[in-house]
């Protein structure tokens, strides 16, 4: 494999920019040239198409993608492995593939990737924002460094880092926009805008409706957490959203209280985590772990 590296890696980085021949040299720090002849010299080694041309567009075959599936992991842990026997690992140069939440898309987290920029230059991000379920997966398979997920995988080295505060979204027409504060069950004939069932902000809306004693009529089933409240702010029903704790021309947020049927105290929060690969991780990701905690980090809880 040693022999492969630089045209594993070739193939690899031209999956993450998409197939985009001139950003994964530009990534790579190579030319154009360089990183066409590996990908050629790959194929013809392999003797597999990896590539469909026309013109001047670049498309992965369905056997490159599922080579680049398989070798993130191994081949990042190769490239740690003989950085550390050779000496040529540092904190100030390498690649740390992050990933974030669809909901931390916004604000905070984007400030924070521009600020380690700015510190750090010569460290190659790779980004990924998924919902938590597909990031906690990244992790484990070593496709991913270090993420931001919520909530935090029991089975992962993890440090708790704060708290989402979810509010109901109404329409700022809403008989109910009004209000200091609503208790859940006082939406239980509204129509509500949610994620798909596989997403955790869906589960945790059946799971305090169903503990508010109702189960919720949800029609719409939206992945992008600004659509949901771009439909809301039309009036096509309510969510429960992460706060923006910012103005909004159409969409009203109220926050939530009240106790479940069992006379519990409802808390309506999610706990964000940075998590790590259970993989070796470089110097470099250590750097933006640290910067991540230092600009995150309220009231930490170490997982076990």
């Amino acid at each position: 494999m040693p022999l492969f590296a630089p045209q594993l890696r070739a193939l690899v980085e031209l999956g993450a920019q998409d197939g985009h021949m001139t950003e994964a040299a530009a990534a790579l720090s190579v030319p154009q040239s360089s990183m066409s002849r590996r990908i050629h010299a790959l194929e013809n080694d392999l003797g597999v198409r990896l590539l469909v041309r026309t013109g001047r567009t670049v498309t992965l075959t369905p056997a490159a993608r599922a080579l680049i599936a398989r070798l993130q992991g191994p081949l990042h842990e190769l490239e740690l492995a003989v950085g550390e026997a050779t000496g040529t690992m540092d904190a100030d140069h390498g690649t740390v593939r992050f990933g974030f939440p669809l909901t931390m898309g916004a604000g905070q987290v984007p400030d924070l990737l521009a600020e380690f920029r700015r510190r750090h230059p010569g460290i190659r991000l790779h980004l990924t924002q998924a919902h938590g379920s597909a990031l906690t997966a990244a992790l484990r398979s070593g496709d991913l460094d270090l993420a931001l997920t919520i909530p935090p995988p029991d089975d992962l080295p993890h440090i708790v880092l704060g708290t989402q505060l979810i509010v109901a979204a109404l329409p700022r027409d809403h008989l109910l926009a009004g209000r200091a504060q609503l208790r859940l069950d006082e939406l239980r004939e509204e129509t509500f805008i949610a994620n798909p069932p596989s997403f955790h902000l869906r589960q945790r809306t059946e799971h305090w409706c169903r503990e508010s004693g109702f189960v919720p009529s949800i029609p719409l089933e939206i992945t992008e957490f600004a659509t949901i409240r771009e439909l809301v702010g039309r009036g096509l029903g309510i969510a429960l959203l992460p706060s923006r704790h910012e103005p909004d021309a159409s969409v009203v947020e109220v926050p939530l209280t009240g106790t479940a049927h069992d006379g519990r105290d409802m808390h309506y929060r999610r706990d964000i985590a940075l998590v790590r690969s259970p993989l070796p991780v470089s110097p470099a990701t250590e750097r933006l772990s640290d910067l991540i905690r230092q600009q995150l980090e309220s009231r930490p809880r170490r997982s076990p």
